[in-house]
């Protein structure tokens, strides 16, 4: 799976927030940083940038609430084992 997930998601956050340091397992719902803009374009820049498909049973605000999260939901949906 190219690219890496999780310098990609990071570097998808810090271009929205410039000057804002993410870590992979900060919550960024509890920062305030998500809106349900932001969170459509997770969702979108995730399937296209990992090529995955994001079911509805996935939309789920714990699959998205960190890096980590993030990374786990792409290789669920991709069948990649951690």
């Amino acid at each position: 799976m190219s690219p890496d997930t999780k310098p990609a998601i990071l570097e998808f956050l810090t271009g929205r927030y410039p000057g804002t340091e993410f870590t992979y397992d900060q919550d960024i719902f509890k920062i305030g940083f998500v809106s349900s803009l932001l969170a459509t374009e997770l969702v979108v820049f995730i399937e296209k940038t990992f090529s995955v498909s994001i079911p509805g049973r996935e939309l789920r605000i714990e699959n998205f609430r960190t890096i980590n999260a993030m990374d786990a939901l792409i290789r669920r949906q991709s069948g990649v084992s951690a």
